[in-house]
């Protein structure tokens, strides 16, 4: 899964910080829609209620029976916070919780805990994110990390395009030796419906950097992630 790049080959993190800085601007920014997104300034929360409502009718219910009346304000009002992380601004959510690296070791936040929506059915899939990054002058306060998590996976999203916006993410803004992002998630998509699987567990990773061509490097990350897709539990 993993290549170890040959000597004399361009610089991997190079490549990585320009693909990187590419996701950045299509993915912190908004979709390309004429219509505006859920929770931007002016938009009709009673439209997303409507639609909510029509929803209803079509599924053959009575949107003014009394366990419904409140149904569709409250699906409007989830689906803004779930879709939240479109109106990110990473500058504001990193700050000034950049420091000065002492050391190049390693650092994780392991079991970050993540909650997302599949883009195909609009069903959740969540799980854990563990993220690892190898210092090159610059830190970053821990708990950005899971915010960043977090602005990216309040999206309409896939696995695997996730787990490599958080790496590019960190690339961009750490310059660091080496981004490892691993996620495991379950989905509901695959459970509730179609396949009807309850047990399978989805791992992603990104690596970069050393993670990508050094195996002692991914080694280690590996060791202190422990057993993955459950075996932990």
């Amino acid at each position: 899964m993993h290549r170890i790049h040959p000597s004399g080959k361009a610089d991997p993190m190079k490549k990585a910080k320009k693909a990187g800085k590419r996701k950045l601007q299509s993915g912190s920014s908004r979709p390309a829609r004429s219509e505006p997104l859920p929770g931007d300034e002016g938009h009709p929360l009673e439209a997303l209620e409507a639609n909510a409502q029509e929803m209803l009718r079509l599924l053959g219910e009575d949107p003014k029976r009394e366990g419904l009346v409140r149904t569709p304000h409250r699906h409007a009002r989830a689906l803004q916070f779930l879709t939240s992380g479109y109106q990110s601004d990473f500058k504001k959510l990193v700050g000034g919780a950049l420091f000065e690296a002492e050391s190049s070791e390693l650092v994780l936040v392991r079991d970050i805990e993540l909650y997302s929506l599949c883009e195909h059915h609009l069903l959740p899939f969540f799980g854990k994110a563990h993220v690892a990054y190898i210092p090159n002058r610059k830190i970053i306060g821990l708990s950005k990390i899971p915010r960043i998590v977090d602005a990216y996976a309040r999206r309409l999203q896939v696995q695997e395009r996730l787990t490599s916006q958080v790496a590019d993410h960190l690339v961009e803004i750490l310059d660091p030796l080496g981004v490892a992002v691993i996620l495991e998630s379950v989905h509901l998509c695959m459970m509730m419906r179609g396949v009807e699987k309850q047990n399978s567990t989805t791992l992603t990773s990104a690596m970069r950097g050393v993670f990508r061509d050094d195996a002692r490097s991914r080694h280690e990350l590996l060791t202190l992630i422990g057993g993955l897709g459950g075996a932990r539990r």
